[in-house]
């Protein structure tokens, strides 16, 4: 089984998960295209570089979500990324061969969650993205402008089996 990014749910809503999701780090790249074609753009770039494209030329396992997210309301920014494996640390990582590959700590944060089965389109992620948000707003959190889409299962997996998640930061306490 595929390791998973990991988390701890702090609360359970209706229609979404309160999560503390623990530091880690992530293997990015950015891409200016739109959501539809992002991930694969970015993609080829993120598995040479687990699968020995780097200056170690060592193998690193690939984990779960693939995760494209927007930083702001930039409709055609995306950073695609994998998170590296649980106890990964970003000094102890192989320099990425490929350029457009960065490295990047993320430190502990909360976020809202919220599954979902399908293919992951442009369509259905931005209707999933309105009702976390929404949904979010009716419990009165605050929420960060960045919103990542993570998809859990490979393109090939027949879309209506497919596993996804819209996870976005969120401000507690503040």
């Amino acid at each position: 089984m595929t390791q998973r990014q990991e988390f701890r749910v702090l609360r359970t809503y209706a229609d979404f998960e309160l999560r503390e999701y623990q530091p880690c780090v992530l293997a990015e790249v950015k891409v200016t295209a739109n959501y539809s074609t992002a991930a694969s753009t970015a993609f080829g770039s993120l598995f040479r570089y687990i699968s020995k494209g780097n200056r170690a030329e060592q193998k690193i396992a690939m984990t779960a979500p693939v995760i494209s997210a927007q930083r702001e309301d930039k409709t055609d920014e995306w950073f695609v990324s994998f998170v590296m494996p649980s106890g990964s640390k970003f000094g102890h990582l192989p320099h990425p061969n490929d350029p457009q590959v960065i490295l990047r700590d993320l430190d502990a944060e909360t976020c809202i969650a919220a599954s979902f089965r399908g293919r992951a389109t442009t369509e259905l992620a931005q209707k999933k993205i309105q009702q976390l948000r929404a949904a979010a707003a009716k419990e009165n959190i605050a929420l960060s402008t960045e919103t990542r889409i993570c998809r859990f299962d490979p393109p090939f997996k027949p879309g209506f089996l497919q596993y996804n998640e819209i996870v976005i930061p969120a401000y507690l306490g503040q």
